[in-house]
């Protein structure tokens, strides 16, 4: 699995950076210029770029950077100095808060190298132009390696999941570095590239408390046992309120007698599991045992790993635009950074994921059709019509030759269904409007390449469920039509009694947006709040092991050039 530099500005190809013989009779800064343009142009025509053994990554922004400038140093002044390499320095020794490895980048070499340039000052002895060479090309590195880090992830999410779209910033590293260093704010600089984002900021900060609880040694476990709830007592029911007291769920002071199951209890346990994403029964049953099990260096992983997907969300989501959480099975719509509506969603089960994308909604449909997808009609539709002559009928679905918009109708009674498989079913089951329709009366289009949109649904019992991954990747709404009315509410033809009226009436209408509205629908398994809550649901399509790996693996080896 490959980290990624700005796939924009930063290839993954790798150039070689070593020794070069410094030209007699040149200056200090002269003779580092010759040597920065010979090690960058004689590392663009071999396999690799290394310092010190060092693999650089900017292989594609380090020869932009320095040729601007002529080849001059970067962060090396005429006097010798590396002033502002303290600054990077002291980012870097930070970027643990980012979730990220700060020997990502170079830095105990760095460190090294600059404690070997002031003791070779303070001994009045002068410095080698090389060493001073390598050490520009290191700091330039590390600057544009975290840089990237920071506003693009460390990981193409696109290389682990194809239905995976991430944001592709495109940003010219090498201006914001050369700014950074005329202006004097690396640090700030820096910073101003991570997500700027409420959700983030507030997974950052969480981090850090969940990181000082793990070094205090983390929470206890509850011995397995009887599920526990209000009126029990016992040393179970003192370890669960000891528990809930760490982790921050519970906030009152100990009761007199600290092993009753009190109504305290009973509802920091709800809050608890709705947190986690459990039924919110106030029982400490099988499920939030396990979910209070979860070792506090666990949940430390979790954070990092949805740090990592912010970052390769879009900076700017806009004024008004509609969030999806896949895991939180959720869909809000916030306006000026407020939340003006939120709804439970069914998502897709494991094997039909809803894919991970940004969109513009610009239309909806009321008493939809469901063109019914090739993949559904032959694995699910085709053998209930080989057992039931009249289950189309039945249904409302109606067959039609092709998928050619002129395409003719024809009658169910003269096709052989027994005789079609995947390839000879070339026919288009479209289902009219109506109750059984799984579309309900009501879907929001998006246009994007998986063929995926918001919609109603007739099957409103399904938002009762903890675990809501019931579609083929869809998403339903379970305040469809009140989604329409808002979106429609400056459009004075579309009320709400005039949607309802229309949809009573079995009137087909396709009505566009006067503004449309962004859609972005994302996957995280921990998360943030408004009230600055963080939450922890289970990662139902299995993606946050295969993110942890990626993240572990060290770029390729470096070899001596």
């Amino acid at each position: 699995m490959r980290t990624y530099f700005l796939s924009i500005l930063v290839a993954a190809g790798i150039l070689a950076c070593g020794p070069t013989q410094t030209p007699v009779g040149k200056s200090f800064l002269e003779s580092s210029m010759y040597l920065l343009r010979g090690k960058i142009e004689s590392g663009t025509a071999t396999a690799h770029f290394t310092c010190r053994q060092e693999l650089l990554c900017g292989s594609s922004v380090i020869p932009m950077f320095y040729a601007r400038r002529e080849y001059a140093p970067a962060w090396m002044g005429h006097d010798g100095r590396f002033s502002q390499a303290d600054s990077l320095i002291a980012t870097i020794r930070e970027s643990d808060r980012e979730g990220l490895p700060p020997d990502g980048y170079h830095l105990p070499l760095i460190e090294s190298m600059i404690a070997e340039v002031r003791q070779q000052r303070g001994k009045g002895k002068p410095y080698d132009p090389d060493a001073a060479a390598d050490l520009d090309l290191l700091l330039t590195d590390a600057f544009l390696l975290y840089g990237s880090h920071l506003l693009a992830g460390r990981v193409d999410p696109e290389t682990l999941h194809a239905d995976w779209v991430a944001y592709n910033p495109v940003t010219d590293l090498a201006a914001v570095l050369q700014s950074a260093l005329d202006a004097n704010t690396v640090e700030h600089s820096l910073k101003g590239l991570r997500p700027p984002h409420p959700g983030y900021i507030g997974l950052q900060n969480t981090l850090m408390r969940y990181r000082n609880l793990a070094e205090q040694g983390g929470w206890p476990v509850i011995p397995p046992g009887d599920r526990l709830e209000k009126g029990d007592r016992g040393e179970r029911v003192g370890l669960l309120r000891k528990r809930l007291a760490i982790s921050g769920d519970l906030d009152l002071p100990e009761p007199e007698d600290a092993t009753v199951f009190d109504d305290a209890l009973e509802s920091t346990v709800r809050s608890f599991q709705r947190r986690h994403g459990l039924e919110p029964d106030g029982i400490v049953g099988r499920e939030t045992l396990s979910a209070l099990a979860v070792p506090v260096e666990d949940r430390v992983r979790q954070i990092v790993l949805n740090m990592e997907r912010w970052r390769w969300v879009p900076r700017d989501l806009g004024r008004r635009y509609l969030l999806v959480n896949i895991p939180e099975y959720k869909l809000r719509l916030y306006e000026d950074s407020e939340v003006a509506m939120e709804m439970r969603i069914v998502a897709g089960k494991n094997f039909t994921a809803t894919p991970v994308f940004s969109g513009t909604l610009n239309y909806l449909e009321l008493n939809p059709y469901w063109n019914i997808p090739h993949k559904i009609a032959v694995e699910e539709i085709l053998p209930k019509v080989r057992t039931d002559p009249g289950y189309l009928a039945k249904r409302g679905i109606r067959v039609f030759s092709s998928w050619r918009n002129d395409a003719a109708e024809i009658d169910p009674a003269t096709v052989d269904w027994n005789k079609l498989g995947d390839r000879s079913f070339l026919f288009k089951l479209r289902q009219d409007p109506g109750p059984r329709n799984p579309l309900g009366r009501v879907k929001f289009m998006f246009p994007n390449r998986f063929a995926v949109y918001l919609h109603d649904t007739p099957s409103t019992e399904l938002f009762r469920i903890s675990s809501r991954d019931f579609s083929h990747g869809c998403i339903r709404l379970e305040k469809a039509i009140g989604l329409a009315a808002y979106l429609l509410r400056n459009n004075p033809r579309w009320t709400r009694q005039k949607i309802e009226e229309a949809i009573a009436r079995g009137e087909r209408a396709i009505i566009p947006l006067d503004e449309p509205i962004p859609v972005n629908i994302l996957y995280w398994t921990a998360w943030v709040d408004d009230k600055g809550t963080v939450h922890f649901h289970e990662d139902v399509y299995e993606r946050d092991n295969p993110l942890a790996m990626a993240l572990k693996e060290a770029p390729p080896a470096a070899r001596d050039s």
